[in-house]
């Protein structure tokens, strides 16, 4: 990683435990205590404002006690920053294992069969072709129907006319891909064929490495960064034989839709956002600029631009795809995904990235397999009356479909737990990831500093307990044994996108998830500004659909094959957005 490195901020103790105390008296309650806040932490008594954040109690004598040695404590913190600076892709030693102790997941041989259906002919329109969903473009590339220059040139005309309206693209690596197009050609002349990707160009999102080229993470700080290496997913695509179109967009540093470039726009809606963070990858795949694309998720970022672009959007089991090369958001809860137009498509993608790597310590051996023919017999699909109560037609229309299709529906529910307190981890992990960018200011270049942005939520976590974090942590256990037992039960939850937590529920646990567009629904809409920010109404307007299913561990092939037949059902794709 080629980030200049700073100097870290020092403080004598006395100035790091007045810091402390002020700013975290702030952070906790989110005003100003008064005077209280600027008091001075120079005698024992003063911890009392620690313990107003914490709803601790302690005696004077145990205060006095505590204060003696939190100079020691402090001596720590100043002798790591200083003599053993950590930069992003430093992980940390304990790892996350979505595995649970005893549990046997039954081994997988990567094996793809896809539904037995033809491509059909090549579409006489350069826009049929680029809207086509991956397999389609396989079968075309494979059997000489069109070649990966011209399905390359297609898209990248498209990029240079429609990526600025969207702002979806960082870098477009035009010459890189027409290069990688022609060695793809030039193998299937002579017969090396590479598998179903072969020829296939795609778009990647702009926080994994490649090698000379800028990746910029989205933000402000890093938009001049250039890697040394390329990440292994880039590698493993390479190998596959996918062509590179170029860089897309995300919210800095992993966060909503906003970048240092500007406001990444919604395909079917140009007045808002696409949502993110991986923002770019889906607008990109929603407005036909490329094969498929990749993105990331580490709570919502495929899920949500996938609910707004209308994309197909698959988040594996936690280190199934390795994240080597790329930027650590949070550690236990990255993951790697493809946005694509067709369910399938998804299949093909993970296949080609599934795997471990040495240089992702989460990475996990575990094979992939999907049959179309027997992914989806017998399953026991799991749901909640109260979730579709309030619910569109659209995701009742899906329920009553799965119903009709003969699938056994079980009932399940959710046990009332705090699960909100699992944030405490994204937050911890976050701002460890980027202390650096803290302790030098340089948080400060990000143009988005609300209080609900990585900034503010980077400095307040530097001041959460250390015991709590790990209560957390614990609690996390508690919460990956609840869900596993509801899947004892069921293979997959079906539900409205965002219902009853479960988007922050499985993310948590490391189970996959597929969100999937079902239908155009009128949607009363805002011009999206960042985030929750919303300004100038709008009238309803026609707007895709899509609803999400929860899979368990490893089984991927499930979600993926029950959401074909829904896509069979509904038929999607005969909708396209008019840019």
């Amino acid at each position: 990683m080629s980030v200049k490195k700073h100097t870290p901020k020092t403080l004598d103790r006395r100035a790091f435990l007045r810091s402390a105390a002020a700013t975290g008296a702030v952070a906790a309650t989110g005003a100003v205590l008064a005077q209280e806040g600027n008091a001075p932490l120079e005698k024992p008594a003063d911890l009392n404002y620690a313990e107003k954040i914490l709803g601790l109690t302690y005696t004077d004598d145990e205060r006095a006690t505590i204060y003696d040695g939190l100079e020691g404590v402090v001596d720590r913190v100043r002798l790591r920053r200083a003599n053993a600076p950590l930069q992003n892709e430093d992980a940390p030693a304990l790892t996350f294992d979505p595995r649970l102790p005893g549990k046997t997941y039954p081994a997988q041989e990567n094996k793809i069969a896809l539904a037995n259906r033809s491509a059909g002919n090549l579409p006489k329109k350069d826009e049929d072709i680029a809207f086509a969903p991956l397999w389609k473009q396989s079968e075309w590339i494979r059997t000489g129907k069109i070649s990966s220059v011209r399905l390359t040139e297609i898209y990248l005309k498209r990029i240079n006319e429609l990526a600025p309206k969207l702002e979806c693209f960082v870098t477009v690596m035009a010459d890189t891909a027409r290069k990688e197009a022609q060695m793809a050609d030039r193998e299937m002349s002579a017969d090396q064929y590479r598998g179903p990707l072969h020829g296939i160009p795609y778009a990647l999102k702009d926080l994994a490495d490649t090698k000379g080229v800028k990746t910029t993470w989205g933000a402000e700080p890093y938009k001049n960064r250039v890697p040394d290496e390329d990440a292994e997913l880039v590698i493993r695509l390479r190998n596959a034989g996918a062509v590179l179109l170029g860089k897309t967009t995300l919210g800095a540093l992993a966060y909503g839709d906003r970048w240092f470039g500007g406001l990444t726009r919604n395909p079917w809606n140009l007045e808002e956002g696409s949502s993110g963070s991986s923002a770019g990858s889906a607008s990109a795949t929603g407005a036909g600029l490329c094969g498929f694309s990749i993105g990331t998720e580490t709570l919502g970022s495929i899920v949500s631009p996938s609910t707004r672009c209308g994309v197909t959007g698959l988040r594996p089991t936690f280190g199934r795809i390795p994240r080597s090369g790329a930027m650590a958001l949070c550690w236990s809860l990255d993951k790697f995904g493809p946005i694509c137009r067709s369910t399938e498509d998804t299949a093909l993608v993970l296949a080609a990235l599934n795997g471990k790597d040495a240089g992702d310590p989460s990475s996990l051996d575990h094979g992939f397999n999907y049959n179309a023919e027997t992914a989806a017999k017998g399953l026991r699909i799991g749901y909640n009356p109260a979730w579709f109560e309030n619910a569109t037609d659209t995701d009742k229309a899906v329920l009553k479909a799965i119903k009709d299709m003969g699938f056994e529906m079980v009932e399940v529910s959710l046990p009332d737990m705090p699960y909100g307190s699992l944030i405490t981890t994204l937050e911890v992990e976050g701002a460890a990831a980027f202390e650096e960018l803290t302790l030098t200011d340089r948080d400060n270049l990000l143009k988005w500093q609300a209080p609900q942005a990585w900034p503010n939520t980077f400095r307040g976590a530097h001041l959460l307990s250390a015991v709590e974090a790990l209560q957390v942590d614990r609690f996390r256990r508690q919460v990956m044994e609840m869900m596993d037992g509801i899947y004892e039960k069921v293979d997959v939850i079906i539900s409205p996108n965002f219902a009853a937590g479960l988007l922050l529920i499985t993310n948590y646990t490391g189970t996959p998830s597929l969100t999937l567009p079902i239908a155009m629904e009128k949607r009363q809409v805002t011009q999206r500004i960042h985030g929750p920010e919303l300004a100038e109404d709008r009238d309803p307007i026609d707007l895709p659909h899509t609803i999400t299913m929860w899979g368990n561990m490893f089984r991927e092939d499930q979600i993926i094959a029950l959401g074909r037949l829904l896509e069979e059902k509904f038929r999607f794709d005969k909708n396209r957005p008019s840019l």
